[in-house]
């Protein structure tokens, strides 16, 4: 198996940090762009995709600001972190998300990013 490589992607978004935040850590939010359904149970999160379900657990919250998440069935080295990154000066919002992706992978899994990025920005009408 190769190795996975960690790496990190970051988008614009023209929301406030607190309702941003809303749709990264609540199973409702997560609901609207990122899995088909989601469930929480015991801080272990179920996303639902095309009928098919993963289960992750979190790892860290901080309020307005990072969540990171840990597929259950995966290595405990790695994870996917979504931080809400803002400027002090220009009061910009970013996304930054950080995620593990064998090398070939890697392209791949940046669209999927992508496209789901997208999704979240026209949800959230920014």
């Amino acid at each position: 198996m190769s190795e996975k490589k960690k790496f990190t992607i970051e988008y614009e978004i023209k929301s406030s940090p607190r309702i941003l935040f809303s749709f990264l850590n609540e199973p409702n939010g997560l609901a609207q762009w990122f899995a088909d359904d989601v469930n929480i149970k015991d801080q272990v999160y179920t996303f639902t995709w095309d009928g098919d379900s993963q289960k992750a657990k979190l790892l860290t919250v901080k309020e307005n600001k990072l969540v990171r998440f840990k597929w259950v069935d995966d290595d405990p080295q790695f994870y996917f972190e979504m931080e809400i990154l803002q400027d002090e000066l220009t009061n910009d919002v970013a996304l930054s998300i950080t995620d593990f992706a064998t090398e070939d992978a890697i392209a791949e899994r940046k669209l999927i990013w992508d496209n789901q990025i997208e999704y979240l920005i026209s949800v959230l009408g920014a």
